[in-house]
Parts: C-alpha cells; structure tokens; sequence
C-alpha cells in the first residue's frame, strides 16, 4: 500500500515534530524533505557547485552532523531558488513518497509541487513572531548563533521565490500551532490521517 501525507509548512510551525508523531504512530516511513535542501547548501558551503551537488546527492548526505546549524539553513534557503536543483530532487522525493508501506513527507512544496495527489495534505503554521521566537530558542539551545531578524529572512525569501513558493495546496487542511499544544496539535493530524485511512 502506498499512502502519501503530505505535512507543509514554515520554520518552527511544528511541522517536523508532527511529521515525526504521524510517522511513528503510523509506522510510516518518514522523510525530512528540508534536509535535501540543506545538504546540498551544506556541500555548496564546501565549495561544490549546487546543481551537481543535488544531482549527486546520496543519502549519506542526510547524516552530516552540521545540516542544522543556521549558515547551512541559510544556505539551503539560497539553493532552493534555484530551478536544477529542485528539479534534480524532485525524482528522489516523489519515489520516496509512493514507497510501499506508505510515507509521510515533511517540507514547503509537498502538497502543492511534490505529490499534489497526496492522499492527505496538511499545512502547519503559526504567528510570525511565535515561529521566530521558537526558532531562535531552538537555536540558540543547541549552542547556534542564530536572529529573530535571520528567521524572518528566510520565511519570506521561501514564500516570495519564483520556484515552487511556500504556500498551502488549495485543498491542505490548515493547523494553526500559535497557541496549540504540541499533543493537540498531533492530535488534530493523526484524526485527520485516521479519517482519510478509514474511508
């Protein structure tokens, strides 16, 4: 069986610790989609061109122990403009998705450019000044030099970029985190999940 979710959204709306609710109580395989995108800003920092970097990708790429810190996300932000290298990754991502055993995608365009047909389609949000504040404790918590101001750059730099922007599929049900719990919130999702299982 091959059963797609489809979970968008901006940083720190809670998308990855939704995503990684949903997949383990699903037992669903689970792919970090912005992880793809960091690697290859990760390996561009290194002094690789980006397209030849995305069309080489493996998945080993995935495991590098600096793909969080804040000048790779920046960097990632800067190579996801760029058409190649979206292209060169949207194979790997479409065929993750249709894997049998069914798969939970966790990104920016995986409802409305990865797997528009995605049985469920799911954008997290939150308040601009919620997700940035979020952001920077995150970052500063694991010992990353990080801004407010360097947050907000890169949300609107992915939501006005020609390619693919950041925004909900027309049919994405909307969860709003703001002032939701994070048990609420994955509560909301594994309901929504069990509906569309159910029928």
């Amino acid at each position: 069986m091959s059963f797609t979710i489809a979970i968008d959204g901006p940083a720190a709306a809670g998308k990855g610790t939704i995503s990684r609710a949903v997949s383990e109580h699903f037992n669903f395989a689970h792919l970090d989609t912005g992880l793809l995108y960091r690697a290859v800003g990760a390996r561009m920092l290194g002094g690789e061109d980006p397209t030849r970097a995305a069309e080489t990708l493996e998945i080993t790429d995935l495991e590098r122990d600096d793909l969080r810190s804040p000048e790779v996300a920046q960097a990632a932000s800067k190579v996801a403009v760029i058409a190649a290298v979206r292209a060169a990754l949207v194979d790997f991502q479409r065929a993750f998705a249709r894997r049998s055993g069914g798969a939970v995608m966790d990104g920016r365009d995986i409802g409305t450019v990865i797997c528009p047909e995605a049985e469920v389609k799911i954008f997290v949000t939150a308040s601009a000044e919620v997700r940035a504040t979020r952001r920077f404790l995150e970052l500063t918590g694991k010992g990353s030099v990080g801004t407010l101001d360097e947050v907000r750059a890169r949300d609107e730099r992915d939501m006005t970029r020609v390619e693919a922007p950041l925004k909900p599929a027309d049919d994405a049900v909307l969860i709003d985190t703001t002032t939701l719990g994070v048990d609420e919130a994955v509560a909301q999702v594994l309901a929504l999940v069990q509906a569309r299982l159910d029928g």
